[in-house]
């Protein structure tokens, strides 16, 4: 098994470059640096670089945005009616005994995951499937976890979507809704 090395090490921040508009409605760039808001746990190496969320739909599009969006929370689903971009990092060799990296969880969330590079492996109740750079995963509400089982560094950007789950599949899922991720990855 790799050595465990933190997930930071192997990227710096991304860069986020946000748009908006003058007084006059010219459109302008309003910041470009770092993302302001990075996370990691390193214990189960794991970082979250938040890019940008949106509080509900449609998303209010002013001017400018009177406050940082990211700095609104850092759990793991959207906001009601929202959305929520961020890019997470899998450091190689922080599998626990049952050889997941994070914990099993479910959202009512549509989340669209992008591997911009390295390998991670997406685990299902019943199967699992390995995603490499270039792949795009459609994670919808399904029980998952996450497994970097390569040698590098897997940098995967995850686009939720705020969900409702349709009554008769909520029906048949066990223990029902109750064991919805709320908070952020181990709350």
């Amino acid at each position: 098994m790799p050595e465990p090395v933190p997930a930071s090490a192997a990227f710096p921040a991304p860069r986020r470059v946000v748009t908006g508009h003058t007084p006059e409605g010219v459109s302008v760039i309003l910041s470009d640096g770092p993302v302001p808001v990075s996370r990691e746990l390193p214990g189960e190496g794991v970082a979250f670089h938040e890019i940008w969320n949106t509080a509900g739909a449609p998303a209010v599009i002013a001017a400018e945005e009177p406050n940082e969006p990211t700095e609104r929370t850092l759990a793991v689903p959207p906001p009601e009616r929202g959305t929520k971009i961020r890019i997470n990092e899998f450091a190689p060799g922080h599998l626990d005994e049952r050889g997941l990296q994070s914990p099993i969880h479910r959202t009512a969330s549509v989340d669209y995951g992008i591997v911009l590079s390295g390998e991670i492996t997406l685990i299902l109740d019943a199967e699992e499937v390995t995603l490499r750079a270039g792949d795009i995963v459609v994670q919808r509400g399904t029980d998952h976890a996450w497994a970097n089982r390569g040698d590098e560094v897997a940098r995967v950007v995850f686009v939720l979507v705020d969900g409702e789950f349709d009554p008769g599949l909520a029906a048949t899922l066990p223990g029902g809704l109750d064991g919805l991720m709320h908070g952020g990855p181990r709350d």
